[in-house]
């Protein structure tokens, strides 16, 4: 049986089926190893499983058969460092994958775009056999610039592929901004404008190049409208990411790490709020979500079924999901937990307490 979501934890990585209306968890693979990023190739039904082996590093699983098998195949290769520009103190060795995305619908399948801890992007064309380095983005000076954010080294956690043109793709950065190009990464530009980034001085914090998006996320039906969980806000563009806009709704908090939107309704978009920034758990201890239907003009926060008493759950980017028809969600949080919703956040269903730390929750 094919999975409907995945779930990436510390600990291995466990499928979900949607049974009759009723979620079921599967027995996970790759029991005991730290999964960080999966990713469904709907082109060709491919699966894929990123981990992070520590002392034995990244690796990169495949399956063709709904995850009843895996295969290893290769994972992004840093080429042999060279001259780096003045003030890079960042290695030319991969950390950790941290983003994974498809090609365009238009593209061969097996074309995968893959964003790294220390802030490379990668490209595939034949299902992760090989990987070719975007030198174009690398190679930029500004790069010297980027920093961690919660890493110790920048890393791309957003890889954002245009559905109407598969040539521009957007990327962003922890902390290195937003960056497009629409020549499949044969120029870069930096954009980002109205991001403001409020833990740095005063003269630096409109500078595009050092912000922190934590998260983010296009909407399918109007991919020129992008929503950004932010270190220090929520933002919204309708530009493709040129120009952003501080939501102005009262949302429970602006700070967190997940976002998701609507996949056809630009204006609905779910957030996970945290107290900031040094405590990151949730507000007063409660779990919640909130959500927005209006473009950020205004916020609904959402408890139901969430635990509302001594909770320190984290969610951290990736997890937090939603479907391709907007109702159902999935979100995993630090300390184990995971829930589900069937009617667009309103209530929550828990399905496990006690899984391994999530990274990443994902319908397929």
């Amino acid at each position: 049986m094919k999975p409907q979501a995945l779930v990436a934890t510390r600990k291995g990585l466990f499928p979900l089926y949607d049974e009759g209306g009723a979620w079921r968890l599967g027995a996970p693979v790759f029991l005991g190893d730290p999964v960080t990023m999966v990713l469904s190739d709907m082109r060709d039904a491919t699966l894929y499983a990123a981990l992070n082996l520590g002392h034995f590093g990244v690796k990169l699983r495949r399956s063709r058969d709904a995850g009843a098998s895996w295969q290893e195949v290769a994972a992004p290769t840093y080429p042999p460092q060279e001259e780096a520009p003045p003030g890079d103190k960042t290695p030319w060795k991969l950390i950790q994958i941290w983003s994974l995305e498809t090609g365009g619908a238009d593209e061969a399948a097996g074309t995968l775009w893959a964003g790294t801890i220390p802030g490379g992007l990668f490209r595939s064309e034949d299902g992760g056999d090989s990987w070719r380095l975007v030198r174009s983005l690398w190679d930029r000076g500004e790069r010297a610039e980027w920093f961690g954010g919660g890493y110790d080294h920048p890393g791309i956690h957003s890889i954002l592929v245009d559905p109407r043109a598969s040539a521009s793709v957007l990327v962003a950065i922890s902390c290195g901004g937003v960056w497009r190009t629409r020549d499949r990464g044969a120029s870069w530009s930096l954009a980002g404008q109205g991001l403001r980034a409020a833990y740095m001085p005063p003269e630096r914090r409109d500078d595009p190049n050092i912000q922190d998006p934590h998260r983010v996320v296009q909407c399918r039906a109007a991919p020129e409208v992008l929503w950004t969980q932010h270190h220090s806000s929520i933002y919204r563009s309708s530009d493709g990411g040129a120009q952003w806009r501080e939501v102005e709704g009262q949302a429970l908090s602006r700070f967190g790490f997940a976002v998701a939107v609507h996949p056809q309704d630009p204006d609905t978009a779910w957030f996970a709020p945290a107290a900031k920034d040094e405590c990151r758990v949730p507000v007063d201890a409660r779990l919640a979500v909130t959500r927005t239907h209006d473009g950020g003009r205004s916020f609904e926060t959402l408890r139901a079924g969430l635990p509302q008493e001594d909770c320190y759950d984290l969610v951290y980017r990736h997890g937090l999901d939603v479907d391709a028809g907007g109702t159902r969600l999935l979100m995993g949080s630090t300390t184990g937990g995971l829930w589900a919703s069937r009617d667009g956040g309103s209530s929550w269903q828990a399905l496990a307490r006690h899984l391994p730390p999530i990274a990443c929750v994902r319908f397929v």
